[in-house]
């Protein structure tokens, strides 16, 4: 069991999608997202959503991200946040996101 105090160290927030273009040189098919997170700034990340979403519908959607983890390097590029999502029944990520718009770095809580 974690604490409240725990959880509180987690940044996790909403951004929008500004970019998103394949990541050829990623061992399993992924995107480079770069996310808009308002104050707390741009970052970005490699996702692995390709069985879901084409690249093409993917700029102005609204996804929750972890942003305060370390950045961690995946082939040529550096992920800055980690996206959320649900593991559907044959393994495959399902973005979580808000259910209406809400201000870019607003606080999941």
């Amino acid at each position: 069991m974690i604490t409240w105090a725990d959880f509180e160290k987690i940044e996790i927030l909403v951004g929008t999608i500004t970019a998103a273009a394949p990541f050829e040189k990623a061992k399993k098919p992924s995107y480079q997202l770069t996310i808009d997170f308002g104050d707390s700034g741009i970052k970005r990340s490699s996702a692995q959503i390709t069985a879901h979403y084409h690249v093409d519908e993917l700029k102005g959607r609204q996804v929750i991200a972890v942003i305060n983890f370390p950045p961690k390097q995946i082939a040529n590029f550096f992920s800055e946040c980690l996206v959320l999502g649900v593991y559907d029944e044959n393994n495959e990520v399902v973005l979580l996101q808000p259910g209406k718009e809400v201000k870019n770095g607003c606080r999941v809580g």
